[in-house]
């Protein structure tokens, strides 16, 4: 059983329920199916993580850790403690959150700008390249930093990606964007919006890697919405008394599987990512991803 400085030290992605679901989530075990091609248990990722924890190794390259929807950062700077606490050189690792960003052109210049500040690159266009932990928004917005930019604007500059880690992330758009809009970046989170479009079309012609996880039963994203379109996102169950969407960023199992690669060694998923089992999902769960339009 997890005890509760261990919830804490993987803190939630959404600063209000932070406390809560610390304690909600303490002592709890994740029930529900296995996943046959990512079957860890939190006990065997919980090991893990204290593994590396006590003989770190230097990432591959550096790591850039992108906050979510309405993340101030504090969501960002707790899971940044393991990934730091894992490598040899904390420096390797960076955090950067959106929570002033009214807009996805806002959110992609600020990563940009936050990357070439760490590690400033002498290319024209391009980042040096990186590995990127997305929660939530922030797999959209590393996609779009990728991505060209729009038609007739200036060229500016690119984030180079070897490999893209998301974290419950609404690749095809989030169920719950589709309620009445409380901010600009909400509506470009539902299905079919500009976004979601512009990062599709890009997604043809990228050259990284796409790495995503959820759990069943968000029913903020939704699971089937959570990897690229034609793919399957590593799906995990959910806790008794777990909100799956939040409690996804704290979840050790991903984060297990996310160093084990950032580190060079043997990873626990494997592909194909086994399709998620329908009859886990709740019924506004899409089987194509559409969720709510």
């Amino acid at each position: 059983m997890q005890n509760l400085l261990s919830v804490v030290r993987r803190s939630s992605c959404l600063t209000v329920a932070l406390v809560g679901l610390a304690v909600v989530t303490s002592g709890c075990t994740a029930l529900g199916p296995v996943n046959p091609s990512f079957p860890l248990t939190i006990e065997d990722a919980e090991a893990a993580i204290d593994s590396m924890r006590e003989h770190p190794r230097e990432f591959e390259r550096p790591v850039i850790i992108v906050g979510g929807f309405l993340d101030p950062g504090l969501g960002t700077w707790w899971i940044s403690l393991d990934y730091k606490n894992m490598t040899t050189n904390p420096d390797q690792v960076i955090r950067v959150s959106f929570y002033t960003c009214f807009s996805f052109e806002e959110c992609r210049d600020r990563l940009i700008a936050a990357v070439d500040e760490a590690f400033p690159s002498t290319d024209k266009i391009w980042t040096i390249e990186v590995d990127v932990i997305a929660m939530s928004m922030g797999g959209i917005t590393s996609r779009l930093a990728a991505a060209p930019p729009k038609p007739g604007t200036n060229p500016g500059r690119r984030l180079r990606i070897a490999r893209l880690f998301t974290l419950s992330s609404p690749h095809r758009g989030a169920n719950l964007a589709g309620i009445q809009p409380f901010h600009p970046l909400q509506i470009q989170m539902r299905y079919g919006s500009d976004t979601l479009l512009r990062i599709d079309r890009a997604y043809r012609d990228r050259d990284y890697e796409v790495y995503p996880y959820v759990r069943l039963d968000d029913f903020v994203v939704g699971a089937g919405n959570a990897a690229p379109h034609g793919e399957d996102p590593w799906w995990l169950s959910n806790g008794t008394f777990n909100l799956a969407h939040v409690a996804g960023c704290i979840d050790p199992r991903p984060n297990a599987d996310i160093a084990r690669r950032l580190r060079g060694e043997p990873a626990y998923a494997t592909r194909p990512a086994a399709p998620i089992p329908i009859a886990a999902a709740p019924d506004f769960i899409r089987r194509d991803g559409e969720g709510f339009r």
